[in-house]
């Protein structure tokens, strides 16, 4: 994980737990309006968000974001509330990381498609995932990871589903922190990759994009492709990068399409999440003062190899305590969400 000892990647972070996903609607260009909250039925007892016509990916009232908003309108913070549904009006990613995912996918897929739209989920139970640190957990080991993942896949059945596979695996495999791409450890990881990428596209509507990591990881780009190759890229529908970071949408078109075309043409999708003001620096991956959100959700980039922007780190949630006495990674943080909102105004 970024920042720490052995590791430079700066696309960590990101939270480790279920429930730990943020979300909302937007089909368009950044700026494009978002829906006021309504009073419709959808299925939970949050903001009752709107789904913009045109969107593909799917919003959900019961975000960090969205519950925030609720409880914002409740304490008459109308200014705070309408900065907060920038965020909260947009689709956004739902992040399964423990034994609860099953039920979580499951459900979260059902009201998406009672909804006609496409979650957008993050598998993050990789053994030993982070490195052990800031994101610290996963699966206790191989078998239970299979396991993992086969109930994953069962529980989204034949339901559209999107699924962004372990962020910061394949890059951790390359540094000190994975012992290299040669070492038993991450060798047993491209198995259980390449493992997780097919039992997931056995169910006939999930596309799934392993993590290729971010414009500013050190490391060669060959051995990032030969990696993904091990991992099962030849068998998933692309790959991700910029997962939790902050690199403008040029950097990553163009780090994305070298890749690709080491690939043979793989597509590939991009977290704009926070990455509207671009990076602070190269090191300030860990709540960097003055980001601000990028553009919103939509398979409609416009780009060709780019399958998608999608806002995979949930706006507001921690990247870590960072030294300064921050929230914990994961836990949704206000005064962050609201300086992201303000900053894309």
């Amino acid at each position: 994980m970024a920042g720490t000892a052995g590791c430079t990647d700066g696309s960590s972070g990101v939270a480790g737990r279920a429930g730990g996903a943020s979300g909302g609607t937007n089909g368009g260009t950044q700026g494009a309006p978002v829906p006021a909250a309504t009073g419709a039925d959808t299925g939970g007892a949050g903001a009752g968000l709107a789904q913009l016509p045109g969107q593909t990916f799917y919003v959900s009232d019961q975000t960090s974001a969205a519950q925030q908003l609720v409880a914002l309108r409740g304490q008459g913070r109308t200014a705070e509330a309408d900065a907060l549904l920038k965020i909260a009006a947009q689709p956004s990613s739902q992040w399964l990381g423990d034994e609860a995912a099953g039920g979580i996918a499951e459900n979260v897929s059902r009201r998406a498609a009672a909804a006609d739209r496409t979650p957008v989920f993050v598998a993050y139970n990789i053994p030993h995932r982070d490195c052990g640190l800031y994101s610290a957990g996963g699966a206790a080991d191989a078998a239970a990871y299979r396991a993992w993942i086969t109930g994953l896949a069962e529980a989204l059945g034949d339901r559209k589903a999107w699924v962004v596979l372990e962020p910061d695996a394949i890059a951790h495999t390359l540094d000190t922190c994975g012992g290299g791409a040669r070492s038993e450890v991450s060798a047993e990881r491209y198995g259980l990759l390449a493992f997780a990428v097919q039992e997931l596209k056995k169910r006939p509507q999930v596309r799934v994009y392993l993590d290729a990591g971010n414009p500013g990881w050190a490391q060669d780009p060959s051995a990032m492709a030969e990696a993904l190759r091990k991992s099962g890229i030849g068998v998933a529908d692309g790959f991700a990068v910029n997962v939790s970071n902050f690199y403008d949408t040029g950097r990553n078109v163009a780090y994305g399409g070298g890749l690709s075309a080491a690939l043979g043409g793989k597509p590939f999708v991009i977290d704009t999440s926070r990455n509207g003001n671009g990076p602070l620096s190269g090191e300030a991956w860990c709540n960097p003062p003055g980001r601000a959100l990028g553009e919103p959700p939509t398979n409609n980039t416009g780009r060709p190899g780019v399958d998608a922007y999608l806002w995979i780190k949930n706006p507001g949630e921690s990247d870590g305590e960072c030294g300064r006495g921050e929230p914990r990674a994961g836990e949704f943080w206000l005064p962050y969400a609201l300086g992201l909102a303000r900053a894309s105004a």
